[in-house]
């Protein structure tokens, strides 16, 4: 599989754009989910682990893939995550994990995965019985979010009104929406929404 985000890696956590979107996304999160020292939870995309980094003092484990070695490979060497922080290189949406979790969180990378409704179904298998969700994406935009020509990239974000579809069609209740954080491009504003969703009525 070519790592689309080997060139990206090198700079991701010194980039101002991906540190003040991850901030304002773990501080949504840390403000609307309630973490517990026995949680255990999986971050779907995790990146470099900004997101990581800031949900794991408040939990049990934290369980980071995504498909980039090498963005993974930055997150593995933050030494101070390394007793609550396993890390997995593989995409759990055609191989999955085979363990359940409390939450399934993730930051800006369901946009990269083609089949939404078999994203979410991973989810929803992923989870124990009332386990949550807490998943960060761009708003429907008009594809300018992206450079053009950029690779891996299948969703110009997300309407919410038929993503709640496709989580109620997964078995997710309780579905509720608040808008993360903003970015201001040269071309524009983009929202980014954060859904909260419970597995089970």
């Amino acid at each position: 599989m070519t790592d689309l985000f080997k060139e990206k890696a090198k700079d991701w956590d010194v980039s101002d754009r991906a540190r003040q979107l991850s901030t304002g996304i773990g501080t949504a999160i840390l403000e609307n989910v309630v973490l517990t020292p026995n949680m255990d939870v999986l971050d779907f995309g995790a990146g470099t682990g900004l997101i990581t980094s800031q949900i794991a003092p408040f939990v049990k484990s934290v369980t980071a893939v995504d498909v980039s070695e090498s963005m993974l490979d930055k997150l593995r060497a933050k030494v101070e995550l390394n007793k609550k922080v396993v890390v997995i290189c593989q995409d759990i949406t055609a191989d999955p994990l085979g363990q359940k979790y409390d939450l399934v969180m993730s930051a800006m990378a369901m946009h990269h995965v083609k089949d939404t409704d078999n994203m979410l179904k991973q989810f929803s298998q992923h989870l124990k019985e009332g386990g949550q969700i807490a998943l960060a994406d761009l708003d429907a935009e008009d594809g300018s979010f992206h450079k053009e020509g950029t690779q891996g990239v299948f969703h110009n974000g997300f309407d919410r009104e038929e993503f709640s579809k496709a989580l109620v069609k997964e078995g997710f209740s309780q579905i509720r929406y608040l808008t993360a954080y903003t970015v201001i491009g040269e071309k524009g504003s983009y929202p980014v929404f954060l859904v909260l969703a419970n597995k089970g009525g």
